[in-house]
């Protein structure tokens, strides 16, 4: 029933579309993509997309300054932007989510020394600790994660600490503490469920977060090599004749803010949805 009441959503069903587009040209890119995304014609330079005039319907969207296919390869580059916003949000995910709520359930000395910890991380600018990170682990898309991870585990660490000492003072956990639970199985069974539409909410906006670093990383040559088909690639390619085929750096730019959309909608409204299953399990009980 809540699923339904969920789906009943106009943010939950946008947001779901959205990324079930950028999920479903991920996963079948090779069956979806018209040409080989690295296929180049040198007789179809810069052709624009198949309605416009001079258009081919070989190539619906056009092709770049290498006569490849814009449409093959905004597929393709689904494939990297969902790699890259699920592993580096999983991860940013379990190392934060896992240090803010020991942070804050256990407080004390403990809370003071991961506070202080993220302090001194978050002090550095986001944008340039990726740069610098990035220098230093190398290009790679397997780097781009790390780095993500790495910059972005503080978010979750400071949002969730905050919402777990709000926990803590609910008479529930205070019950189960008082009934003999571990601190394990009181974080497990207590605090983690009431913390889950916060953790949701992060983890989609951190999914949109991640296609756009990945994005800038890929057009100052930081991220995938210049061969790989990727959105920031793409811009980067579209540079050279933003003028003539103005459509090469729009279309990309397109595609990342459909995937952000979606993710922070879809995300959005599955914290509204988780918080009126709490809050309707909370009311049921005695």
């Amino acid at each position: 029933m809540r699923a339904r009441a969920a789906w009943r959503s106009g943010r939950v069903r946008i947001g779901g579309i959205l990324v079930a587009i950028v999920l479903v040209a991920g996963i079948l890119a090779p069956w979806l993509a018209p040409h080989d995304p690295e296929a180049q014609d040198l007789l179809a330079l810069l052709l624009p997309p198949a309605w416009a005039p001079g258009g081919q319907a070989a190539f619906p969207l056009g092709t770049d300054t290498l006569g490849r296919c814009v449409l093959s390869r905004l597929i393709w580059g689904a494939r990297v932007a969902l790699y890259v916003a699920i592993l580096a949000s999983l991860g940013a995910m379990i190392l934060g989510g896992v240090l803010g709520h020991v942070a804050g359930y256990f407080g004390g000395w403990v809370d003071r020394l991961i506070s202080r910890a993220v302090d001194v991380w978050m002090s550095f600018p986001p944008v340039v600790l990726s740069l610098v990170l990035m220098v230093g682990l190398g290009v790679g898309i397997n780097n781009v994660v790390l780095a993500i991870i790495l910059v972005d585990w503080t978010r979750f660490c400071r949002v969730l600490r905050a919402d777990v000492l709000t926990v803590m003072n609910r008479d529930y956990v205070t019950a189960a503490r008082l009934a003999g639970f571990g601190h394990v199985q009181t974080i497990w069974r207590e605090v983690l469920p009431a913390t889950l539409p916060l953790l949701a909410t992060l983890v989609s906006l951190e999914m949109g977060m991640a296609v756009v670093v990945e994005a800038i990383l890929s057009v100052v040559g930081m991220s995938v090599e210049a061969n790989v088909p990727a959105w920031g690639v793409m811009i980067a390619d579209s540079r050279q004749a933003m003028y003539q085929a103005p459509w090469n750096l729009i279309l990309p730019m397109v595609a990342i803010l459909v995937a952000v959309l979606g993710f922070n909608l879809l995300g959005d409204g599955l914290r509204l949805a988780l918080d009126a299953r709490q809050s309707g399990a909370r009311a049921e009980a005695p």
